[in-house]
């Protein structure tokens, strides 16, 4: 994780361009590269997606999933998420600008990795509770479990997902996802009924 020296504003971030293909997220006014995620990291983000975008369109919502969209969570301040769930109207807002949300998602997914322990479960858990977004997953290969923050009353509760459990969202209260299932993508051991989609 680099930081480079100079303060920029939020603006600035959302047209800055080094001339590279690197990703940064805004932290107090100061750019911080973030690393390129494995292969694993991508897997679960696609199936996360996948069951996602699959859920809404079962129930017919108006209702968009985008990965690696940007949140903005404070006056000089951006995050990088895995994975997020927005309204079209939001999506809309947003054609022909940087995909840096700028109201609450409703739902945000991060996958945990070594460098990021202390980002996914500290700080940006505190920056999406106070940004109000509804709920909050925070998926840690490392630790081999997911944990659902929901919120209520301004603070986030915590379910935490192990094995075959399945995954309790109050955002999608029927998806049947396990937290095996998560883990299984990230290992290309696929997941039962995922095989047949495309």
């Amino acid at each position: 994780m680099t930081l480079t020296a100079t303060q920029i504003s939020f603006e600035d971030y959302l047209t800055h361009n080094d001339g590279t293909d690197n990703r940064y997220e805004l932290v107090d006014g100061k750019l911080v590269l973030m690393n390129p995620p494995i292969i694993q990291h991508f897997l679960i983000a696609k199936l996360i997606e996948q069951v996602l975008d699959a859920e809404i369109k079962r129930l017919q919502l108006s209702w968009l999933v985008f990965r690696e969209a940007g949140v903005r969570t404070g006056a000089n301040k951006s995050r990088l998420t895995d994975v997020c769930v927005v309204t079209i109207g939001q999506a809309r807002e947003l054609l022909d600008q940087s995909a840096v949300f700028q109201s609450p998602p409703l739902l945000i997914v991060e996958i945990v990795s070594p460098d990021s322990i202390k980002r996914d479960y500290r700080y940006k858990r505190s920056e999406y509770a106070a940004l109000e977004v509804l709920e909050y997953w925070i998926i840690d290969p490392l630790e081999a479990k997911v944990t659902v923050l929901s919120l209520e009353e301004g603070l986030y509760e915590e379910g935490v997902y192990t094995g075959d459990q399945q995954i309790r969202s109050q955002i999608f209260p029927e998806q049947t996802l396990t937290v095996e299932q998560v883990f299984a993508a990230g290992e290309l051991g696929g997941s039962e009924g995922m095989e047949d989609e495309g």
